[in-house]
């Protein structure tokens, strides 16, 4: 072929390739292709939970302390992830009366029952709940600064 008869671009090369093979022709004329199919071997938006239940695995509620400034030098104290039989009111009266601070509890749809106290008492009240016995130190997590 001379060189003044190639296509003009590489796409125009391709699509004149295509349409004068003579293995394309029969592909299109029979409809035999069958579409390509792809095995799915687990469900991509599963639950972690469920997954860890059918695998056995121990799922761990950890207690959870974290910081929040609130203005100035001013901060809170919260406490996420009780489990349901522990009395917050009586937890919440002793911490007070032992930490000599204010306090309150939260009911929050998202994340249960939230302890709430002024300045920054996570140290102080991850040791109250391990001498308490309503927590192991493996299971609580410290947040912040």
């Amino acid at each position: 072929m001379p060189w003044h008869s190639w296509p003009s671009s590489p796409a125009t090369t391709l699509k004149a390739g295509l349409k004068s093979s003579p293995e394309n022709k029969d592909k299109k004329q029979s409809g035999s292709q069958k579409p390509a199919t792809v095995k799915r071997l687990r469900y991509p938006f599963a639950d972690v939970e469920e997954e860890q239940q059918q695998a056995g695995v121990k799922q761990t509620n950890y207690l959870h302390l974290r910081i929040q400034q609130r203005n100035g030098r001013k901060t809170l104290t919260t406490l996420q992830g009780l489990s349901q039989d522990v009395d917050i009111k009586r937890l919440l009266k002793a911490v007070k009366k032992s930490f000599a601070c204010n306090g309150t509890a939260v009911d929050d749809p998202e994340h249960g029952e939230i302890l709430q106290l002024q300045g920054d008492q996570r140290l102080k009240l991850a040791e109250f709940l391990v001498v308490e016995g309503i927590a192991k130190k493996a299971d609580i997590k410290v947040h912040g600064f």
